[in-house]
């Protein structure tokens, strides 16, 4: 979280938040590539989890967002920099060649999310990112859906980390 708070431009998606969690991970790739990695990985497992998610929406009566015919693949030039473009089923709200992408889950009445990576330069060949993730509650029916999904999204947000990575050091 310290690395985080460098950027005073960021405060404003940690206030009143009721849920905060950051992961770190290093590699030698870039941002964008870093990002389109995590937001194009889609495995079987994943794709059941979502399944099972829309079982929640359908119970607690949450907001059905359209679902995409085909998964998209986000290359690292189509990913979007540029405040209010979509970036996959993100909103992307703050972004910084090189250093930082901040983006947002569409408009929901149960909570608000934000998802974020801040690239921190090691050395010429590595950086270490920090992935967060922001949730404020907007009904009650927010803690309760995000209590349930919560144990998924620590795994699903390593996954994607560790994927992307690991796809780098394979090709």
């Amino acid at each position: 979280m310290n690395m985080i708070q460098k950027y005073k431009e960021f405060e404003i998606y940690f206030q009143n938040a009721d849920h905060i969690d950051v992961k770190t991970i290093e590699s030698d790739i870039d941002l964008r590539s870093f990002i389109s990695g995590m937001l194009s990985y889609y495995p079987w497992w994943m794709i059941f989890l979502y399944r099972i998610r829309e079982i929640f929406v359908g119970i607690l009566g949450l907001v059905r967002h359209d679902k995409p015919e085909t998964l998209p693949s986000i290359k690292p030039e189509d990913l979007s920099f540029e405040p209010g473009e979509n970036a996959s089923f993100f909103i992307v709200r703050h972004a910084k060649e090189d250093m930082y992408w901040v983006s947002e889950t569409p408009e929901d009445k149960h909570l608000k999310a934000l998802f974020g990576v801040i690239a921190e330069k090691l050395s010429q060949n590595l950086t270490r990112y920090h992935v967060f993730t922001s949730v404020k509650y907007l009904h009650w029916t927010g803690p309760v859906y995000f209590n349930l999904i919560r144990p998924f999204h620590h795994l699903v947000v390593w996954s994607m980390m560790k994927a992307c990575i690991k796809k780098r050091q394979i090709t």
